[in-house]
This record gives structure tokens, C-alpha cells and sequence, in this order.
């Protein structure tokens, strides 16, 4: 399972302890299922600031330590900011653009799927 949330909570400067908290129950869940997790990171733009944006960073980092999970650091990685990659509102990728995401997915997902 790719879990990747809390961009929109990052965009709308909510406290990072909801998100964490959320992140975390949500994790556990599909451990407890029996699910295989994959987070996958996100970026927030610099105007967030450096403090909101690195801890918004770390997050990600520090869950995948803790519950022991493959992560991708950036889910849009390679995709971001380039506007032939993103539809209109220039956030959500276009079908060219999850090409690319796919293409960096492969790595994670592929030594995961031959167990």
C-alpha cells in the first residue's frame, strides 16, 4: 500500500501533530491488516517558511524510521513546478506527468513485490 497524504494539511498550515497523528493511525491500521506500507513524502513551497517546511519534511522521515517503512522522500519528485507534468492548477500531475512518478515508484515497489 502507498500511503501518501498530508499535503493538503501541510498546505493549510494545520499543526503537524494532527497530521503526524493521523499519518501514524493510518499506518497502524494497514500494519494490523497485514498490508505492506510504502510512504511516500511530500514538499511544501519555501513561503511556508524554513521551521513549518523542514518539520513538514522530517515528519515523513521520522515515521518511516519508526514503523520500519520503505520511503520515498518526495511522491512528485521530478514532476513538481514543471507545467508541461501538471494540470491547470499546476498541482495535481497530468497522465505525462504520473508517468514520471511511476517511473520513481519502480525502485521502492519492485523489491517489494518479489517477496
Amino acid at each position: 500500500m502507498i500511503l501518501e497524504l498530508g499535503a493538503n494539511d501541510g498546505l493549510r498550515g494545520l499543526n503537524l501533530k494532527d497530521t503526524r497523528a493521523n499519518l501514524s493511525l493510518i499506518i497502524q491500521r494497514f500494519q494490523a491488516a497485514g498490508a505492506k506500507v510504502v510512504l511516500a513524502g511530500m514538499k511544501l513551497p519555501p513561503n511556508y517558511g524554513p521551521a513549518y517546511t523542514g518539520a513538514f519534511q522530517e515528519m515523513y522521515a521520522d515515521l518511516a524510521k519508526h514503523y520500519d517503512l520503505p520511503l520515498i522522500p518526495f511522491f512528485l519528485e521530478g514532476v513538481a513546478t514543471k507545467t508541461d507534468l501538471n494540470q491547470a492548477d499546476g498541482i495535481h500531475p497530468t497522465g505525462s506527468g504520473y508517468a514520471v512518478v511511476v517511473d520513481m515508484l519502480w525502485p521502492t515497489l519492485v523489491p517489494l513485490l518479489k517477496k
